[in-house]
This record gives C-alpha cells, sequence and structure tokens, in this order.
C-alpha cells in the first residue's frame, strides 16, 4: 500500500497510471491479480515451449541420419540425459524395440498424449483469463454505473458533478482495463496453442520415421513376434502325368 501512496505523488506516466487504476473502483484489484497472472504464465510458457526444449536439433539429425535397420545406439545415447519431449518419446520406444511393433507403437502413443498434457500446461489459465478479464470489466463497468445513477438523485451542485464523474469513470476504466488484458491474452493462448500442435505432429512425425527404421527388415513369427527367420517356400510339385496306355 505505501508503494502505491508513493506512485500517487509521482509526476508524469506513472501518477497517470496511479489515478487511472485508482479511478476504477474494486473491481481493478481483481484485474491487476489477473494481468499479473497473465504476464506470468505467458513468460513461463514461452521459455517451456522453446524449440530447443521440445524438438532438440541433434536428436531430429540422429533420426534423419539413421539408417533403416541400422544399430540406433548412438541416438539411445544422445537422448539418455536429454530431458526434451522427443527426447522422452524417442527413450521409450527404444526401450520397446524387442516387443512387436504395434505393441511399440501403442506405447509410445499413450507416452505422446501425456507429453501433449505436459507442453499444454499453463494453458487453461489463459483461456480462463480470457474469458473472465472481460466479464470482471463489464462488472466494474455496471459498478460505475449505478454510482452514476445514484448520484442523479441527490442534490445539484458541484459534489452531484463530481460523483456522476467518478462513477462514468470507474466504468470505462474497469472496462477498458478489462480488455486489455483479454486482448493480449488471447492472442498469447492462440499463438500457444498453434506452435503446441505443430511440434506435436512434428514429434509424431518423427518418432514414426523411427519406429520405421528400427523394425525395418524384421520378420514377423506366426505370434506377431519379430526376430524370426523367414521359412522357406517350397515350390509346388508338379501334378504327375498320366500314362499313356
Amino acid at each position: 500500500m505505501m508503494a502505491l501512496f508513493t506512485l500517487a505523488e509521482l509526476p508524469g506516466p506513472a501518477n497517470a497510471v496511479w489515478v487511472f487504476f485508482s479511478s476504477g473502483g474494486i473491481f481493478m484489484w481483481p484485474l491487476l491479480a489477473c494481468s499479473i497472472m497473465a504476464v506470468t504464465t505467458i513468460v513461463h510458457r514461452t521459455m517451456a515451449l522453446r524449440r530447443k526444449n521440445v524438438l532438440p536439433l541433434v536428436i531430429e539429425s540422429e533420426i534423419e541420419r539413421l539408417v533403416p535397420g541400422g544399430s540406433a545406439e548412438r541416438l539411445a545415447r544422445i537422448v539418455q540425459n536429454d530431458d526434451s519431449s522427443l527426447a522422452r518419446l524417442v527413450k521409450m520406444a527404444l526401450q520397446h524395440l524387442r516387443a512387436p511393433r504395434n505393441e511399440t507403437v501403442e506405447v509410445v502413443e499413450t507416452k505422446a498424449r501425456h507429453e501433449l498434457v505436459v507442453l499444454e500446461r499453463g494453458l487453461i489459465v489463459l483461456e480462463i483469463i480470457t474469458g473472465i478479464a472481460p466479464l470482471l470489466g463489464l462488472i466494474g463497468a455496471v459498478s460505475g454505473l449505478v454510482h452514476v445513477f445514484s448520484a442523479l438523485g441527490l442534490s445539484t451542485g458541484s459534489s452531484n458533478t463530481q460523483q456522476i464523474a467518478q462513477g462514468i469513470a470507474e466504468a470505462l476504466n474497469a472496462t477498458v482495463f478489462g480488455l486489455c488484458i483479454a486482448v493480449p491474452t488471447l492472442v498469447a493462448f492462440s499463438y500457444f496453442s498453434k506452435k503446441i500442435e505443430v511440434m506435436s505432429v512434428e514429434m509424431e512425425t518423427l518418432v514414426v520415421e523411427l519406429i520405421g527404421k528400427c523394425y525395418y527388415g524384421r520378420v514377423k513369427r506366426d505370434d506377431g513376434g519379430p526376430h524370426s527367420p523367414a521359412r522357406p517356400v517350397s515350390a509346388p510339385v508338379p501334378a504327375r502325368a498320366k500314362s499313356v496306355p
């Protein structure tokens, strides 16, 4: 509170901000909390969704370099100490290469859904703020209009005019502040959602390519397992010609 009073005494832009905030009424405080949460979430998601934290270039290059049917030992060493989403998916795929291919695909798909939830962490906060910030601004506007109409029944004079002006300022400032929070938050939410969608498709493509290369050339057994040699196919025996009497 002392910081706010100090801000009120400052000249220039700081004083203008304080006047704008103080004249907006009590609903400016929850809007301020929403703005702080939105900025914090946007900064956190910007750092977490950097490409090197999701799709490291070294892992992408190693998957593309891997020849079909070749050894993935170098790739396993690379992802061993990597904490990116792609590394965790690749690690899960390499750990289940002894299983049939369909089982490996199912395990990787389950892990991919978990990684998608991790990437989308925090977006629900932006979505909620996008919805409630304009509503809080609307409540502040209604509260300001209530003060305006309450002042209309008072006696005429400078005090009446001042209360009407304060009510109008409360209505407009709360509305403006709510929209100023909702608009950039909506932009950030849409940007992060699209970015996660694109990176998810890229991860899926890389992991499918890796599984295809690792299972290249394997022959399935009758029970669906790999690593068994192919059965020799015997040539058909021609029918014995009937003797002509």
